[in-house]
């Protein structure tokens, strides 16, 4: 009895943890919790408000950052990146689709969740591009994300986005696949503990590595509109997500077979889920490593010197070990990236990092004694 109670404790915090957008800026104060069963609250989990179209304001053909707080990942899963010309967007309005991610969003190599903290900054970002053709004027975007691991479920944060430049096309919206929508009521289901092939991704393909490889279609009917565009030429993304935008693509044709599967630079795998005491269990730890992996012309170790205090380095400063860890003082830690230090971000409660820099960050529970048996839950 005192086991299923601290499971469903543990189930109801992490749940007060899911993801939300931060980047692009939603609309007012977005929801976290994924979308009702039924599909009584899509789009967007009920009607737009409190946004301004002027804050994010996107150039055609620029390449923008998308970015997460909360750390219940749910093992990652797979997302999409969808606009639609509708302002106030009901659920007869159609969104089309610019970036399809498969595998790996919103965190690679993670089996759970990243502790339970609703402000954790997810130390995952991704990025988007805005289509050059895309016409110029005012849109709603829409982040959706199946969840790999727990409920079925479907997760829809919206922002107000403008896209600014000349040319584009009024038609070119039609070329693009519609929206994948599941686990709303629509006869449409992904797989558990699988992270989501979409029917109809569109040209603009990313796949990265979750804690394991389990990519599988879903299942039902899911069919769409595949817009007109061929999607012969898909750009497949091959860098990882980092707090910088990827800058590593390359163009293939997929067999109708399988995707290529495209290899992370370096990810880390935080201990992920709700760990609970079982009593009557022996003790053992909890602690997980992750590598980072090299790029192919790795570069010398940095010589900066810490700024921030406490071992932390100032955000922006320069260094030369791409994808080096730095632990801050056991509780945060900070990353080498596209050249300088990130912001240091705080560890999940809970948890604790060996200190210092290594290609590698050690992250373990931080009363090793207080562990009986580590059982990761998910909502």
């Amino acid at each position: 009895m005192l086991s299923k109670t601290l499971a469903f404790l543990g189930m109801a915090a992490s749940a007060s943890a899911h993801m939300v957008m931060t980047s692009p800026v939603p609309f007012g104060n977005p929801n976290n919790s994924p979308l009702d069963a039924s599909g009584s609250d899509f789009p967007c989990k009920g009607p737009v408000s409190g946004g301004d179209f002027s804050t994010n304001s996107y150039a055609q053909g620029s390449t923008q950052k998308l970015a997460f707080k909360g750390s219940a990942v749910h093992g990652g899963g797979s997302c999409q990146v969808s606009v639609t010309t509708d302002l106030s967007p009901t659920t007869a309005s159609v969104w089309k689709v610019i970036k399809s991610i498969e595998g790996g969003c919103p965190a690679q190599n993670t089996e759970g969740n990243l502790g339970n903290d609703a402000n954790l900054e997810d130390p995952y970002t991704y990025s988007f591009k805005i289509p050059e053709d895309l016409a110029a004027g005012q849109y709603v975007f829409a982040w959706t994300w199946f969840n790999k691991v727990g409920n079925r479920e479907m997760y829809m944060n919206c922002a107000p986005v403008t896209v600014t430049g000349s040319g584009g096309s009024e038609g070119f919206l039609s070329t693009l696949p519609d929206m994948f929508k599941a686990n709303i009521g629509n006869g449409c289901s992904t797989p558990a503990n699988t992270d989501v092939e979409f029917p109809n991704p569109g040209n603009e393909v990313e796949q990265l590595n979750g804690a394991t490889s389990a990519f599988a279609a879903p299942s039902g009917n899911c069919i769409g509109s595949p817009g007109s565009s061929p999607t012969a030429s898909a750009t497949k993304t091959t860098a990882a997500p980092t707090t910088a935008a990827p800058t590593s693509t390359k163009t293939s044709a997929p067999s109708s077979a399988s995707k290529p599967v495209s290899s992370p630079i370096a990810t880390t795998s935080i201990p992920g889920g709700v760990f609970l005491p079982i009593p009557g269990s022996s003790t053992t730890g909890a602690s997980t490593t992750a590598a980072a992996t090299a790029t192919a012309s790795a570069a010398p170790t940095t010589t900066a010197t810490p700024g921030g205090g406490s071992g932390s380095f100032t955000a922006g400063t320069a260094c030369t070990s791409e994808g080096q860890w730095n632990c801050v003082g056991g509780s945060s830690y900070q990353r080498c990236a596209s050249g300088a230090w990130t912001v240091v971000q705080p560890l999940a409660s809970g948890m604790t990092c060996s200190g210092g820099q290594s290609s590698e960050l050690t992250v373990k529970v931080a009363n090793e004694r207080a562990i009986r048996r580590a059982v990761p839950l998910v909502a």
